[in-house]
């Protein structure tokens, strides 16, 4: 399903804040409070929005340490069964299948290195994983979304 302009506004306004008004987005998009929610109602009855959340900066938590694993799946894994898997694990922030030898790539956020290794570990052993390779960030350099997915 493709979004209209007025519905990608809509959206667009309630990922930088999800806890906005109807009224503050409907003054934006030039729409009534009413009009908006009946929308919203609508995109999340056709499953174009799938949920309301709260993004944490990692840094909040003492989550400092960054890293980055590549995921070897065993023959047959779907993408499906690998966000089921890592989406129990509150220190993955973005997860994304990948061309290339690895199957996915995930982006990790823990309190230090043995945290780190104590997820690395616990990933490597999930069933549907092979192999993992890992890296650590340095610094990171430029960032131009948050540490989830983009908007």
């Amino acid at each position: 399903m493709r979004l209209n302009e007025l519905d990608e506004r809509i959206v667009h306004a309630l990922a930088e804040d999800a806890r906005r008004s109807y009224a503050d987005i409907g003054s934006e998009v030039g729409l009534s409070a009413p009009a908006v929610k009946r929308r919203v109602d609508r995109l999340r009855a056709e499953g174009a929005i799938t949920g309301f959340t709260v993004r944490v900066d990692p840094a909040a938590l003492g989550w400092e340490t960054e890293g980055f694993i590549e995921m070897y799946c065993r023959h047959n894994t779907s993408p499906e069964d690998i966000r089921r898997g890592l989406s129990r694990y509150p220190e993955v922030v973005s997860a994304s299948t990948v061309t290339g030898d690895a199957d996915a790539v995930v982006q990790i956020f823990a309190s230090d290195m043995r945290h780190f290794e104590r997820v690395l570990e616990r990933i490597a052993g999930e069933p549907f994983v092979e192999r993992t390779k890992s890296v650590l960030v340095l610094s990171p350099l430029l960032r131009r979304f948050s540490s989830g997915a983009p908007a």
